[in-house]
């Protein structure tokens, strides 16, 4: 049945489940018919058994006769009388009740009562027999009234306790059989399913974890089987498509390793050069000075440029190796922020370090790694803050992770800019765009250093409109990420 499809797996079991449903009521039926009839005779009387006794009774009677009317006979009496089946009544000859069990009879006189005698009449849905007390000489005295019913009873109350469980096991079987055959076939049903659902949920997993290493081994003519095949197409295809964007992207990382190796020697030359010109050439030409000036400045920006360049390759080839060390934070910050005012002293920017409670901690983590993060964030910034602007650079501490908020008082990050500012080659729109022009790539180093520490990079914007980099990390112990 798991090979069939769904629409007919569900049909089959509900069908299923009323066949055996029918067969096994039938069977229990027919149990409980043999075991009825196999205690029957134990524990139910018959309808007529309380009227064979009446013989017995009635040859008592006949055998006391007007001792019976004494209520010193009274224990007697009911020691002959079934009391659970038959109740009586004794009277005398006028009709006037002297003891007994039966309640719900009167007889009004002599004259009614000499009718009845010998005489079974049914009163109130039983049967009365009167039996008449003669005395010696042959004149009625009285009579004993002996009411029965004719149905079967119950020799004792565990009679009565089997019988009705015999009954109600037999009326409610139907639908326990129902609920448990539903049970059954819909835990069948539900196999049937779970499996191939448990291995594309398999398969999912692991193409989320990036292993396309396995077989989905559920072959079927179902709706499961041909999700299953279509999957294991789907996995194929990615495979194929996943080898051809890895090459195409080996091929990109080697083209700009080459370019990158084939501009540093002209433009070392350039430099070179340039310098040669300048030290050589006539102080008094201005002109010939400031455009070979212009010449070597941009030779060091383009210089700088395929450094990045390289850099950026060398980053995300796979398996590049940490190297963690334990150091104390703020002496590392004060040189690094030591070495940015500088460069920022040169423009008319201030920048201030805010450690707070960060003071006093030792990071284990790769401060080369770390030193290139800042630095491409702090020269970001430094880029884009006007003369007169200030850079702060707070450090906070939360849990094991450890947060350096980079702000500055430039223009801000634009919408699109917080979204794709750390994308490579991104050169961001013309409120955060440089008027020397840059690579694109600072951020994106500074995201992709991030990720091999373990940390991220977000982006926003001050109150006042400045843009934000928060650079957070493990402060050490966490897990460093060599494949990033």
């Amino acid at each position: 049945m798991n090979k069939k499809p769904l629409k007919t797996q569900f049909q089959l079991a509900f069908t299923y489940i009323i066949l055996t449903s029918v067969v096994a009521t039938v069977i229990t039926y027919a149990l409980a018919a043999l075991l009825f009839m196999r205690v029957e005779n134990k524990l139910v009387y018959p309808a007529n058994h309380y009227e064979k006794r009446l013989p017995a009774i009635e040859s008592y009677i006949l055998q006391k006769q007007t001792e019976l009317l004494a209520s010193s006979a009274r224990p007697a009496l009911e020691a002959a009388i079934p009391g659970e089946g038959i109740t009586y009544q004794v009277v005398d000859g006028n009709a006037d009740i002297l003891y007994g069990t039966l309640d719900n009879v009167h007889i009004h006189g002599r004259t009614e009562l000499y009718k009845l005698l010998n005489t079974t009449t049914g009163i109130q849905g039983r049967y009365v027999r009167t039996v008449p007390v003669i005395d010696a000489e042959g004149t009625v005295k009285g009579a004993v009234l002996l009411s029965y019913a004719l149905k079967p009873t119950y020799v004792n109350e565990s009679g009565n306790m089997w019988i009705t469980v015999i009954f109600i096991g037999a009326l409610v079987s139907p639908f326990l059989y129902i609920l448990l055959f539903s049970l059954l076939f819909s835990r069948l049903v539900a196999g049937n399913i779970n499996k191939p659902l448990r291995l594309l949920m398999e398969a999912a997993r692991k193409i989320k974890e990036k292993d396309l290493d396995f077989e989905i081994s559920y072959h079927s003519d179902n709706e499961l089987g041909q999700l299953s095949s279509a999957f294991a197409e789907m996995k194929t295809e990615l495979a194929s498509s996943l080898s051809a964007q890895w090459r195409m992207e080996q091929e990109r990382v080697e083209m700009v390793e080459a370019l990158a190796h084939d501009l540093k020697a002209p433009l070392s030359i350039i430099r070179s050069y340039a310098e040669a010109l300048i030290d050589s050439g006539d102080p008094k030409d201005g002109k010939l000075l400031r455009y070979l000036g212009v010449i070597r400045e941009n030779a060091d920006k383009s210089s700088e440029r395929v450094r990045q360049m390289q850099y950026t390759s060398d980053m995300e080839k796979a398996g590049s190796i940490l190297h963690p060390e334990t150091f104390e934070l703020a002496p590392f910050l004060d040189r690094k922020i030591t070495a940015y005012s500088l460069e920022a002293g040169r423009k008319g920017v201030e920048i201030v370090l805010r450690m707070g409670e960060a003071a006093g901690i030792s990071l284990h983590t790769d401060p080369e790694l770390l030193e290139r993060i800042l630095d491409n964030v702090v020269m970001n910034s430094l880029e884009y803050t006007p003369g007169g602007g200030s850079i702060s650079v707070a450090v906070t501490v939360h849990g094991s992770r450890i947060c350096y908020e980079v702000c500055d008082t430039g223009p801000g990050f634009s919408r699109r800019d917080q979204e794709k500012a750390v994308q490579k080659f991104y050169r961001g729109d013309d409120a955060r765009g440089s008027r020397d022009g840059h690579s694109g790539l600072g951020l994106y180093i500074a995201k992709q250093l991030a990720a091999k520490l373990g940390g991220e990079i977000r982006l926003s914007n001050t109150p006042g409109g400045g843009a934000c980099v928060v650079v957070e990390h493990d402060c050490g112990g966490g897990q460093m990420n060599e494949n990033v």
